[in-house]
């Protein structure tokens, strides 16, 4: 936990950038949220170019097709550790795939113990198993 689930637009990332987004967004999760080794839930999903709309929320910036939609379901985090998380993540993807910084938006939900169950219909956070 937490959850990280990539949107992006198909035919554009190779199998082997894509592993580099998600092993990126790993590294970052452990050092930003200080999450154990091997908390590692991750989804992508591929959408047709105009299928995939991230406006500028007139900001005046344009997005290429590169452009990552990253949706993280989370336990709380501190203000901090968001932004740090933000810029960590938009550093790694911007020097490892010389991806545009306006070709990354995330979007994180926060929720509480008893929104997680791992495996076997337990709460693993309510029963003290995590």
């Amino acid at each position: 936990m937490p959850l990280l689930q990539f949107n992006l637009v198909k035919d554009v990332w190779t199998k082997t950038q894509v592993k580099e987004i998600l092993d990126s967004a790993y590294q970052v999760t452990l050092a930003a949220f200080k999450a154990p080794q091997g908390d590692r839930y991750q989804t992508v999903t591929y959408y047709a170019a105009e299928d995939l709309v991230l406006g500028d929320t007139g900001l005046g910036f344009t997005r290429s097709n590169k452009r990552i939609l990253l949706n993280i379901r989370t336990r709380p985090r501190t203000e901090a550790e968001k932004v740090q998380f933000y810029q960590a993540l938009a550093a790694q993807l911007q020097t490892k795939l010389n991806l545009a910084p306006n070709d990354l938006m995330i979007n994180m939900v926060e929720n509480g113990d008893a929104d997680w169950s791992f495996a076997a219909g337990k709460a693993q956070f309510l029963t003290g198993d995590l």
